[in-house]
């Protein structure tokens, strides 16, 4: 951390006790949705349940839906009524040229290194797709540690299990010391039902109320965001 840069100690909403960890989703929340990553992966997830599976196109849109609305990822639903080998479709999905859309963010890099906290990637994605994107956008050495879809398995976000999973890999004991930014309402009403301090990232329009504690539309103004807690 540059030794300039003047540490602010943020406190949760109403409860005294300071913020230690800080959870961040990672596709279409450490880069903005509007860089095509997200669009190139859920693209690269049809083609594999039509060519590897031999579910119809027609059918695809369908099933994708009715998996996140009942498993939480994709991957899992799939695990659920076929015989998918996790390792081959994270690896068929995240087969994308992710350096050709995202660039080092300096900025971005000066604004974690100054959060005093503990910082994590929580995703559903897998360690290796995560580690390149963090590499991509120069920020891999903010993070201690990336609890993705393996370490949770059989579990995901918004799972409730998937949450506790996090707090032991962060070495956390109470939720109420932790923040969760993510760009899925259904996460941030699990995080927020667990415990934590969630943040909805980079939705359009009004939210309710029981959708997340707060709600942040460029990640550059988390700080300020944490300072208002």
């Amino acid at each position: 951390m540059d030794r300039h840069v003047p540490i602010i100690r943020f406190f949760l909403y109403n409860t005294g006790m300071p913020i230690t960890t800080i959870f961040f989703d990672l596709d279409d929340t450490l880069y903005p949705a509007s860089s095509g990553v997200w669009k190139m992966i859920k693209a690269r997830m049809t083609v594999y349940m039509h060519d590897r599976i031999g579910i119809p196109w027609e059918d695809i849109p369908t099933l994708r839906e009715k998996y996140f609305s009942e498993y939480g990822t994709t991957l899992r639903g799939l695990q659920a009524h076929y015989p998918v080998d996790m390792d081959d479709y994270l690896s068929f999905v995240h087969d994308i040229p992710l350096e050709e859309h995202l660039r080092p963010d300096e900025k971005l890099r000066a604004m974690f290194e100054a959060l005093p906290a503990h910082k994590l990637i929580f995703t559903n994605a897998d360690s290796g797709h995560a580690l390149r994107t963090v590499t991509a956008l120069g920020v891999q050495s903010c993070f201690e540690a990336i609890v993705d879809i393996r370490a949770m398995d059989p579990y995901c976000k918004p799972m409730r299990q998937a949450f506790e999973i996090a707090m032991r890999v962060a070495g956390e004991q109470d939720p109420h010391r932790c923040v969760l930014v993510d760009d899925l309402a259904s996460t941030t009403r699990a995080a927020q039902d667990f415990g934590f301090y969630s943040i909805l990232f980079g939705q359009d329009g009004n939210h309710a109320k029981n959708e997340s504690n707060a709600r942040l539309s460029q990640l550059m103004d988390l700080p300020a965001v944490l300072k208002g807690l």
